[in-house]
């Protein structure tokens, strides 16, 4: 799919809740200090379960209150924060037009005329562990449009040798390795939060979708939150400790920092490239991309979402036989849908 295409989606879905006016934005009246964004706690369960007797009659602007949910404000600020004590389902798209299947010294008319599609689908849910305690967990299964090719015509050389005389160029999709992480939250007061914790990678995905190796290591990361900032950072490196001896080695790097500005009725600016680092590639390994995007918090009948268009230049690309194969620019669309719950008393 192309580019635009994936712009004009995403610009569809952030104009569709604007226009619906002041009609999408009532239910964010209430102050969110009413609100508990984590899942309901084993106690809150059995709370709902006494007789109605034996429960004191709540105030009614309270209830009403509760009923209409966090406000956009606070919805924003969760949905930024990876530690958030909330269900969330974020769908994200990133398109990388202009890349090349393979570099030329394997592949002589191979051209930069592919797009590489990447969709994560990223489930999070917290338990809460201890009044101390949350453990929020990540898990991101990617399915990816990877452009490959395969052998498809072998001649002879003068000297009766083989050779590639021609490869068949083709989109190959699939899942790839699916990716769990578990951040351990301690419960802090102020401004600053942080989450540590495991992360591994299953060989869920075939050659070449997936690396083929069982890998993990550690994660960690932090928020600070004041006003309409919302600023951090993830950070995480994974080894591969078993799978096929015949595939390579794992050793990747991952960073996300992220810078969020809240702007009134839920829309936002936003600062999230996507940094990785491979440490076994011999050319050069890393990707640095720059950019930024726009996103609002609406909701679409009575569910919260929240919609993102971002657009990075890969300023550092990976090389492959000393070659840059990558497209320049990536273009990142999301759709997250928000599941808060309310607090008990």
């Amino acid at each position: 799919m192309s580019a635009r295409f994936l712009i004009g989606s995403a610009l569809a879905s952030l104009l569709a809740a604007t226009c619906s006016g002041v009609r999408a934005e009532e239910p964010f009246a209430a102050s969110e200090s009413n609100f508990d964004l984590s899942p309901l706690t084993f106690n809150a369960l059995l709370a709902q379960a006494q007789d109605d007797s034996d429960v004191a009659q709540p105030d009614p602007s309270v209830a009403a209150a509760e009923l209409a949910g966090p406000s956009q404000e606070a919805l924003a600020k969760a949905a930024q924060n990876p530690i958030a004590s909330m269900i969330s389902i974020p769908i994200q798209w990133n398109a990388t037009p202009g890349t090349q299947w393979a570099p030329n010294a394997l592949d002589p008319d191979a051209k930069s005329n592919r797009t590489l599609n990447v969709v994560n689908i990223q489930p999070v849910y917290p338990f809460k562990l201890s009044d101390d305690w949350t453990m929020v967990t990540r898990t991101i299964i990617p399915f990816l449009g990877l452009p490959f090719g395969e052998v498809g015509e072998i001649g002879m050389s003068p000297l009766g040798e083989p050779y590639v005389a021609e490869w068949d160029q083709y989109q190959k999709g699939g899942i790839g390795d699916i990716n769990p992480t578990a951040f351990f939250v301690p419960t802090l007061k102020g401004n600053f939060t942080f989450g540590l914790g495991p992360t591994v990678s299953a060989p869920t995905g075939e050659k070449p979708l997936g690396s083929g190796k069982w890998s993990a290591g550690p994660a960690a990361v932090g928020v600070y939150t004041k006003g309409p900032w919302v600023v951090g950072g993830l950070i995480n490196n994974l080894w591969s400790f078993a799978g096929d001896d015949d595939r390579a080695d794992v050793n990747k790097m991952l960073i996300q920092p992220f810078v969020n500005y809240n702007l009134p009725k839920g829309w936002y600016l936003s600062f999230s490239p996507i940094i990785t680092a491979d440490w076994e590639n011999d050319d050069q390994g890393w990707t640095v991309p720059v950019g930024g995007g726009i996103g609002r918090v609406f909701k679409l009948g009575k569910q919260p979402i929240n919609a993102s268009l971002h657009a990075y230049y890969n300023a550092i690309k990976p090389e492959i036989g000393g070659e840059e194969i990558m497209g320049d620019w990536t273009i990142r669309t999301q759709i997250q849908f928000l599941i808060p719950t309310v607090a008990k008393k």
